[in-house]
């Protein structure tokens, strides 16, 4: 039933949120940011998430967070829906990037 019921539920549109002033998060190391990224995505690595908590909520913008598979991601985004700030797994980045096109 969990795969039916993945299918089922509807896409994030991603170029829709962007549009609406979304700050792109690019959660991979910084080097890995070096070997290609989405234009405009700002590199903070996963473990430097937390302790910029308050410099994200100062973006007083929802977030998109991508890295290289989606599972960093998936840690960034439930960090950052803790501390209060509206924010959406993007998974890959350059899966995100096609959707953004």
């Amino acid at each position: 039933m969990f795969g039916l019921d993945k299918l089922l539920k509807s896409k994030t549109d991603y170029r829709s949120i962007m549009k609406n002033g979304a700050v792109l998060i690019d959660v991979r190391t910084a080097a890995e940011f070096a070997e290609g990224h989405i234009p405009g995505s700002k590199n903070i690595c996963l473990d430097q998430i937390n302790g910029r908590i308050k410099e994200i909520q100062q973006f007083n913008k929802p977030v998109i967070t991508c890295c290289r598979s989606g599972a960093r991601s998936a840690v960034a985004n439930r960090f950052l829906k803790r501390a209060g700030i509206e924010s959406f797994n993007g998974g890959a980045w350059n899966k995100l990037q096609k959707q953004l096109l």
